[in-house]
């Protein structure tokens, strides 16, 4: 067996409004379908790449260090792209916990309205195809 892509990522969210509207105004996600507790996104590469799934406002939200870090998504190829999500993101309030320069790509990571972060990046090299080892160049700050 081999992996051949990401298909899909699901995310557990307190109020799937609020999701709906960071997914699809902020970031741009083409919403394909909703439920009263589900929201379902997808680009068109596949049936679907995001589901909401609403658990409710539990005042203790599971959160632990040994689950997901972050989803990554590439939104473009240039510094230019970057920088203008950059600006978008801060118009929209969007907390931004850091920007980094990761040699094959350069990166802004951001929260969700749930607290989770998610890595909106452009792809700057084509090195690692050759040489996979670029992958783990050591990560720089990236100021945009």
């Amino acid at each position: 067996m081999q992996i051949k892509e990401l298909g899909h990522v699901v995310l557990y969210v307190k109020d799937v409004k609020r999701s709906i509207a960071f997914y699809r105004d902020v970031l741009g996600f083409r919403m394909i379908a909703s439920e009263p507790r589900i929201g379902l996104f997808s680009s068109g590469r596949t049936h679907h790449e995001l589901l909401l799934i609403e658990t409710g406002q539990d005042p203790q939200p599971r959160k632990s260090y040994n689950g997901l870090y972050h989803i990554g998504f590439k939104i473009g190829d240039t510094v230019e792209e970057l920088s203008a999500a950059l600006e978008e993101l801060k118009k929209a309030g969007v907390t931004i916990v850091g920007a980094t320069d990761h040699h094959v790509t350069k990166s802004l990571y951001i929260l969700d309205p749930d607290g989770n972060e998610l890595e909106l990046y452009v792809d700057q090299d084509d090195d690692w195809k050759t040489d996979p080892t670029t992958i783990l160049a050591r990560p720089q700050p990236l100021s945009l």
